[in-house]
C-alpha cells in the first residue's frame, strides 16, 4: 500500500486529489494539509511514502517544505503538483529534493502513475521537460552528456531535433528507415529519454541545433 500525503492550500484541489487516489486499491491517502508548516509536521508524524506538494502556499510554501526536509533520512518521495511550469522553478524544486514535477492540469491517470513511479523511486516530469534534467540537476550532471553517443547517433539526434521524421532523417543522412529507427532507439536508451519529443528537446538543450534554426529550418 502506497501512503500519500496531499498538500495544497485549496480545499477543492485536496478533495479532488483524495477522490482520485482513493479509487486505487494500492494507494491510501494518509492525510492532507493546507499549508507548508503543517505539512512538515504531518510528514514527520505520518511518514507517508509519497507527498503531492503544491509550490505556492501562504506562509511556508513548497520550496520551504523541501528545504525543511533537506537531509531527513526518512524523507518521502515528493511530487510537485503546481500551476507554475517555468524551468527555473523546476530546477529549484529538483535541487531541493523533489522527485517529480507535474502541472495541475495533468490527467488523473498521470497523477496516479506518478505516485506509483515515485513509490518505486522513479521520476516523472510534465510535458516539455526532458527526464535527463532530473539526473543533471540532482546528480550534478556529467561533463558531456553526448559522449555516450556515436558520431552517427549525434547526426541522427541533430536531425531529429530539427523536427524531421525517420523518413526525412534517412534521406538526409543516406540511411535506411530501419537503420534510423535503430539509431533513435539506441539514443533514447543511452540518454534515458522516453520518446522523440524528449530527444528533440535534449538535442536543443545541448546546442546541436540553435533553437531559432530548428523552428525556421525548411530546407
Amino acid at each position: 500500500m502506497i501512503r500519500v500525503l496531499v498538500v495544497d492550500d485549496h480545499q477543492v484541489v485536496r478533495q479532488g486529489l483524495r477522490f482520485v487516489l482513493e479509487q486505487e486499491r494500492d494507494i491510501e491517502v494518509a492525510g492532507e494539509c493546507g499549508d507548508g508548516l503543517s505539512a512538515v509536521t504531518a510528514i514527520r508524524a505520518l511518514r507517508p511514502d509519497v507527498v503531492l506538494l503544491d509550490m505556492v502556499m501562504p506562509g511556508t510554501d513548497g520550496p520551504g517544505v523541501l528545504e525543511a526536509l533537506r537531509g531527513d533520512e526518512t524523507r518521502p518521495a515528493i511530487i510537485v503538483l503546481t500551476s507554475f511550469l517555468e524551468e527555473d522553478r523546476v530546477v529549484e524544486a529538483i535541487r531541493a529534493g523533489a522527485l517529480s514535477y507535474l502541472p495541475k492540469t495533468a490527467a488523473a491517470e498521470e497523477v496516479v502513475a506518478a505516485v506509483r513511479a515515485a513509490a518505486r523511486g522513479d521520476s516523472v516530469l510534465g510535458p516539455g521537460i526532458a527526464s535527463i534534467l532530473v539526473r543533471q540537476v540532482r546528480d550534478g550532471g556529467r561533463e558531456d552528456p553526448l559522449k555516450v553517443l556515436s558520431p552517427r547517433e549525434r547526426d541522427v539526434l541533430a536531425t531529429l531535433s530539427r523536427g524531421r521524421s525517420n523518413r526525412e532523417i534517412a534521406r538526409r543522412l543516406s540511411l535506411s528507415e530501419e537503420t534510423v529507427k535503430s539509431y533513435v532507439s539506441s539514443i533514447l536508451t543511452k540518454l534515458g529519454l522516453q520518446d522523440r519529443t524528449q530527444a528533440a528537446i535534449f538535442g536543443l538543450q545541448q546546442g546541436l541545433v540553435p533553437l531559432d534554426e530548428a523552428l525556421s529550418d525548411d530546407s
